[in-house]
């Protein structure tokens, strides 16, 4: 039998990890008893299982993204504010000649 990931482990529901476990066992008894017949079942619906903690796993990479790109902005705003204060001080630290 194929494992998900433990990241996808980690985004299943108490219910689907209980389904999981349990298919994972009738699975892997199946492919001991060389019922890899039966087995290839069990994967698909494992693989029918997984399916909305894949999702939120890309969820929450696409929100990671948002946020790094937000902080990003920030940063490069930030840069360029700095620059103009500094264009600023130095206008102001030039004397006028008289």
């Amino acid at each position: 039998m194929r494992h998900c990931s433990v990241q996808v482990r980690g985004l299943l529901t108490r219910e689907e990890l209980d389904r999981y476990n349990a298919l994972i066992e009738v699975g892997s008894y199946l492919e001991d008893q060389t019922r890899y017949d039966l087995a290839y079942n069990i994967q698909k619906e494992i693989d029918i299982l997984i399916l909305p903690a894949i999702e939120r796993l890309k969820d929450k990479g696409r929100a990671r993204d948002r946020a790094t790109a937000e902080y990003l902005e920030s940063l490069r705003d930030g840069d360029e504010d700095e620059d103009e204060d500094e264009d600023e001080d130095e206008e102001d630290d030039k004397e006028p000649s008289a």
